[in-house]
């Protein structure tokens, strides 16, 4: 599922508006903290979890060229479309 980092809460917690528009607390695995920058106002790809819906783990970052180029397809939804 899509979303927008709104938050950056420190100790790879940031907060994540989702195109279903909940917002969730959602957490940078290991494999991600490592590689990948997350900024406020990026595009992410988060997976709910099961037990606890309002969580989230951060799958994927995508870079501002690469959002920009799923907003121009129409791939994003409208309520976390910002680019």
């Amino acid at each position: 599922m899509f979303g927008i980092a709104d938050q950056l809460l420190g100790a790879s917690h940031i907060r994540v508006a989702s195109a279903d528009g909940v917002s969730r607390l959602a957490r940078i695995p290991g494999k991600l903290r490592r590689r990948m920058w997350i900024r406020e106002g990026d595009l992410v790809i988060v997976k709910p979890w099961d037990f606890q819906p309002s969580k989230a783990d951060i799958v994927y970052r995508y870079l501002r060229t690469e959002a920009t180029y799923l907003s121009r397809k129409g791939v994003i939804p409208e309520s976390v479309d910002i680019f």
